[in-house]
């Protein structure tokens, strides 16, 4: 079963069945020993491009907002069997034509990382294609706040959502996230690691 290891604000590490290391916007917390198979970066503020924490395989592949919309397209890309989709992302502070969020699909899971974003338009298009589990900032300060937070993951229709990047300088804000009223939320604690249910609710 894959696994996620929330490790704070907005930084967190997906494993495969088979060990494949995925990495999103290292920054926070602990947990950057296992070898990265890929890492991905949404945007290039320095609490989420932090990748030489990461230790890294010999063909690690990064790929970064930059790679993610070259071309001028958000672009997709599949390594080992793992898909990778760049979406939209994009809030005041954040300009789409520099940041992505990213949809990864492993092992049959597909789990939405939004980056750092307000609702988006692409946001209507999720609910059409099963997301497992959706990651959302809710930080009202760089991003956009719980509430609306809760609205974006009503679009999304994700199975299970999870809120993340809620106080910038701290790894979480606990009190924050029990306000948040979302759909079939998790709330998963800095350090936690989860299994990613491939079965639903």
């Amino acid at each position: 079963m894959p696994k996620l290891l929330y490790q704070g604000h907005g930084s967190y590490r997906l494993t495969s069945d088979n060990g494949r290391v995925i990495y999103v916007d290292p920054y926070a917390g602990e947990g950057y020993g296992a070898p990265a198979d890929i890492i991905l970066v949404t945007h290039q503020h320095g609490d989420h491009n932090q990748i030489q924490l990461c230790a890294k395989k010999p063909n690690c592949r990064i790929i970064s907002n930059e790679e993610a919309l070259m071309g001028g397209k958000r672009n997709s890309f599949e390594i080992d069997g793992i898909q990778i989709q760049a979406v939209e992302a994009k809030n005041l502070n954040h300009n789409p034509k520099h940041c992505v969020g990213y949809i990864v699909t492993l092992d049959g899971v597909k789990i939405y990382a939004s980056g750092d974003t307000s609702k988006t338009e692409q946001m209507e298009t999720f609910a059409g294609i099963a997301i497992d589990y959706a990651l959302f900032p809710g930080d009202g300060i760089f991003n956009m706040g719980v509430e609306e937070a809760a609205e974006c993951a009503r679009i999304v229709g994700a199975k299970h959502n999870i809120i993340i990047h809620l106080k910038p300088g701290s790894l979480f804000d606990s009190k924050k996230a029990e306000r948040w009223d979302a759909p079939n939320k998790l709330i998963v604690e800095p350090g936690r690691e989860i299994d990613l249910d491939r079965q639903g609710r």
